[in-house]
């Protein structure tokens, strides 16, 4: 931030969090991410409106289950049904959705949810 403000041209943070900070899951251990990933959500709408006169944006991008060396593929088919949509996400669905934020001007203090509809329920 402080570089950003130096510069005095503006900026965007982006900051990876999880939907289960939102939306524990009985069947997933969850506290430490809360807690962890929770502060992130947190600091993100604070420094959105902290920031925001001065052409500052926050936002965060919170995760489902997504494709990576942290899981094992064996373990793929039954983490998809965690998710409505049937299946885990990709890096590129993440990727998609940093770049709408980042091209998203008028977007700011949000925690955009990239779950396959975790988020939303089941």
């Amino acid at each position: 931030m402080a570089q950003m403000l130096r510069q005095g041209d503006g900026g965007h943070v982006i900051t990876i969090s999880t939907s289960l900070v939102d939306h524990a899951n009985s069947g997933v251990p969850s506290a430490l991410a809360s807690l962890t990933r929770g502060g992130l959500n947190a600091a993100t709408r604070a420094l959105a409106v902290e920031y925001a006169t001065r052409g500052i944006r926050s936002n965060a991008v919170a995760l489902g289950i997504i494709r990576t060396p942290m899981h094992q593929p064996s373990d793929y088919v039954e983490l998809a049904k965690l998710h409505p949509v049937g299946r885990v996400g990709e890096i590129d669905d993440v990727v998609d959705a940093v770049l709408y934020l980042e091209k998203a001007p008028f977007v700011t203090g949000e925690i955009l949810h990239v779950d396959g509809g975790q988020s939303a329920g089941h």
